[in-house]
């Protein structure tokens, strides 16, 4: 009898290890057997798109916002595994590390320009070999931006008929048109890496066909900006009886002064950058400079004001670098060269000082 009793203990334990056991690997298979990872997730969703993205956006310092897009997105898309995925707010932390990464690749062709002045050969092909690979990458997660901004309004850029996408704030309109932006963006970017990437270029008339779904005046003439970009590099592209890409380019800068939100100048600057335009760069970095005077910016979007500047920066720190060896001064930006206006200038009469 007794030893019948310890027998169906032994039993009776071994069942309720066996079932602690099965509970423990459960636990550690996956996120999706704990609860409390759906509801984290959840919340750090519907915080990162109400509060934190709103906040990100009317920062003046692109470098923190870039420094928060590459340290956040990897955790706020890690709960993707166990809720849907934040394709809005991931398509914006996605572009801002993207930022973070072209920065980089900024630096290291900047000094690939004055290694090449100075006849530092090797120093210049070394540093030029960085920026390819820095370029690769952040047309990588350019393209990342792209298709998560397309997944989060569940749009199909190449349907036929065109089905633009319900957007129901500033918000979304802002982050679907980023989105298209980014995507154009990637194409360069894989062009300077020397096609590393791999980036698709029929995303190129996508995006050129999506932007007619934003409201051009409102939002500083970039979508028109974006289509005429498409047409430069896809020439098929461009309507019948359109107007000249580089009139829409200057008509879309001149917008976007007005609405206090520059990512137009972004867009010619690149433009005449990649199709060897000196004259339409110097006058876009100088109208860029001297809007500074007149221009209210957008406060609820100042990052993508600050974001052009540094587009626009670079463009001249390149010219300075590869014609001066150094970046441009601070007191000349808007200028192209050294010399300075000593027009109108008023001077000191010395002679009553002596």
């Amino acid at each position: 009898m007794i030893s019948s009793m310890v027998s169906q203990a032994r039993r009776f334990s071994a069942r309720v290890r066996q079932a602690m056991l099965g509970s423990s690997v459960l636990l550690l298979a996956g996120c999706s057997a704990n609860p409390i990872y759906t509801t984290t997730g959840i919340v750090l969703s519907n915080y990162s798109e109400s509060e934190a993205t709103p906040y990100v956006m009317q920062m003046s310092d692109p470098g923190m916002a870039c420094a928060l897009g590459e340290g956040t997105d990897p955790l706020v898309y890690s709960f993707s595994r166990v809720t849907d995925a934040p394709d809005s707010t991931g398509s914006l932390l996605m572009l801002l590390a993207a930022n973070c990464m072209e920065y980089r690749a900024w630096e290291a062709e900047l000094a690939y320009l004055r290694a090449e002045y100075r006849g530092d050969f090797p120093a210049a092909k070394d540093a030029r070999e960085v920026s390819k690979r820095l370029y690769a990458r952040t047309a990588e997660r350019r393209y990342e931006a792209f298709k998560r901004a397309m997944a989060a309004y569940d749009f199909d850029p190449a349907a036929e008929p065109l089905e633009c996408p319900f957007l129901f704030s500033d918000q979304d309109e802002l982050t679907f048109l980023l989105g298209l932006l980014t995507g154009m963006q990637a194409i360069v970017n894989d062009s300077n890496s020397g096609a590393l990437a791999g980036v698709p270029r029929n995303i190129a008339p996508q995006a050129e066909r999506a932007a007619q779904c934003v409201d051009n005046e409102k939002w500083g003439g970039l979508p028109n900006a974006v289509r005429a970009l498409v047409w430069l590099l896809l020439p098929d592209t461009r309507p019948d009886l359109s107007p000249d890409p580089w009139q829409v380019m200057e008509n879309s800068a001149e917008l976007s002064v007005e609405s206090g939100i520059r990512a137009s100048y972004a867009v010619q600057v690149v433009a005449a950058e990649t199709f060897g335009r000196p004259q339409v760069l110097a006058q876009a970095v100088s109208e860029f400079a001297e809007a500074e005077e007149r221009i209210e910016v957008w406060e609820e979007y100042r990052l993508v004001d600050e974001v052009a500047r540094r587009i626009v920066q670079f463009a001249s720190d390149k010219h300075w670098s590869a014609n001066y060896g150094h970046r441009t001064p601070r007191t000349f930006f808007g200028k192209m060269s050294p010399e300075r206006n000593t027009e109108n200038v008023e001077t000191m009469d010395l002679e009553g000082l002596l």
